[in-house]
């Protein structure tokens, strides 16, 4: 059997950094986890070929070829979901669904044959017994948690690796808490389960192999859910990065708490992480309150980044504003304090309530949901009624936006960062960071308007804190993104 894996295309966000991937010569940020590992999971005799859209087009003859199509997707690649699906169906193909989108909304795609909801390690192997015996069901659905500790290495097989800025992998699944706001508890639950040290040396070399000895971005929902685990697995790691020479540098996602725990930050760094994205959200003790994120009240929100700062790891950011407890004067609040704390890649979204959330449950309740969420809380679109009412709301919003990503507080915020930051990481000027740095001289610290402000930061970074250059040039690359992202949002927001 001919099986054709289609990843459908991501809008123009600020998480794509799309606007910046020609600096790397790369086409797209990360390839498509999910269906990589689901690859693995069908039968080795299969053949399978995968599609990236964000890579490269489908061509009728790519479909043409299968005799079943896979498709996964999150939220914010709706529209194009629905546009592969037509296409597909015009070709009188088969087509099997899986991912986020289609398990918390599966009722609101037309044509598509089979959904493999919640977790394919429970789900995928029902559908595939069925096919087998010539009679698959319309729908898959468990509410069981899978042990990832049987999850496959992902099928690198299917993609050019040189095509992505970042490799992801995954060691764990699920979040200990449980924000009004986030979908996790409900796709992945609250107790974290995650892979043995062994799975993930095998993943790493796997990628070594490959010949992969860059980016790698651990997706986890929350890396430290489980921090007894990650305490054991990261000595492995530590140890097979020295035999190795330090290929790669790490990425994750976890929670604030992280700057309470010095033994689980040294191994960090020590492994080489040098960035970690935090849900900082708001200085607001109430909004945090409201929302349930109880584990950024226990201290001062800008100590902590400052503490994992310091260690080495370079903090972005995740803010909201709309909450209920939210008033008018948030929006001057978050430019400040964003702006004190350092923290450049800000992420600033508005409160949006995502499919099955308990904010989404709750709003419902309170008849103040008005449309379907767009999947991407930076767009500027709102789908429920805010207490401060929406024209406040967006026109603070826009006035966050157009200030913080300001040429001067931009750099500003880079310069606090590096005076904070604590290189601790083996981070190497690769091949592609050089090739970046020599086109930022040109299209930065020649054509731009922020030309100034950048050669000022890279003299005075090569000066007083030369191991924070790379991450002082990325930066800087990163704002051309940014600026393109926030014009387009501030144009549209509504």
């Amino acid at each position: 059997m001919n099986i054709l894996l289609v990843y459908p295309k991501y809008p123009d966000t600020f998480w794509g950094f799309k606007n910046v991937l020609k600096f790397v010569s790369k086409k797209s940020a990360q390839p498509p986890l999910g269906l990589l590992t689901v690859s693995s999971m069908l039968p080795k005799k299969w053949n399978k070929k995968l599609i990236d859209l964000n890579v490269k087009e489908l061509k009728d003859k790519h479909i043409e070829w299968a005799d079943m199509i896979f498709i996964s997707a999150m939220i914010v690649q709706s529209k194009n979901v629905q546009e592969i699906v037509n296409r597909c169906k015009n070709h009188n193909k088969k087509i099997v669904a899986g991912g986020p989108v289609f398990t918390t909304q599966h009722e609101k795609f037309k044509n598509i044959d089979h959904f493999i909801k919640n977790e394919a390690e429970r789900t995928l192997p029902l559908f595939l017994k069925d096919l087998k015996k010539g009679n698959p069901k319309h729908i898959y659905t468990s509410k069981k948690r899978p042990d990832i500790t049987k999850t496959p290495i992902p099928d690198w097989s299917l993609i050019n690796l040189k095509n992505y800025a970042s490799i992801p992998i995954q060691y764990s699944r699920g979040c200990p808490y449980n924000c009004e706001f986030c979908d996790i508890v409900f796709l992945n639950g609250r107790i974290p389960r995650t892979k043995t040290p062994k799975q993930m040396l095998n993943e790493l070399q796997a990628l070594y192999n490959k010949g992969w000895k860059s980016s790698v971005f651990i997706v986890d929902d929350n890396f430290i859910g489980n921090k007894a685990n990650v305490k054991k697995m990261l000595p492995s790691i530590i140890e097979w990065q020295k035999k190795h020479k330090y290929p790669f540098t790490f990425s994750t996602e976890a929670s604030v708490n992280l700057a309470d725990d010095e033994e689980l930050m040294d191994l960090m760094t020590t492994a080489n992480f040098d960035k970690v994205f935090l849900g900082i959200e708001t200085p607001n003790i109430n909004s945090l309150k409201e929302c349930s994120k109880i584990q950024n009240t226990t201290k001062k929100l800008e100590d902590s980044i400052k503490i994992i700062q310091k260690r080495g790891m370079q903090v972005m950011g995740g803010f909201i504003v709309g909450f209920d407890n939210d008033t008018e004067t948030i929006f001057e609040n978050q430019i400040k304090f964003i702006q004190k704390i350092g923290v450049a890649t800000a992420m600033v979204g508005l409160l949006n309530a995502a499919p099955q959330t308990r904010l989404w449950h709750r709003l419902k309740a309170e008849g103040r949901l008005v449309k379907d969420i767009s999947g991407e809380n930076t767009d500027g679109t709102l789908n429920f009624i805010p207490k401060m009412g929406k024209e406040k709301l967006i026109k603070g919003y826009k006035e966050i936006l157009s200030t913080i990503y300001s040429p001067k507080n931009y750099y500003k915020r880079i310069n606090t960062l590096i005076k904070n930051y604590k290189p601790t990481t083996k981070n190497r000027f690769s091949k592609d960071k050089f090739n970046a740095f020599i086109r930022s001289t040109w299209r930065i610290g020649i054509f731009s308007r922020t030309r100034f402000l950048y050669w000022k930061l890279i003299i005075k970074t090569l000066f007083t804190k030369r191991k924070a250059l790379p991450i002082a040039i990325e930066l800087a690359i990163y704002f051309l993104h940014f600026e393109i992202v926030t014009k387009n949002v501030i144009s549209v927001a509504y």
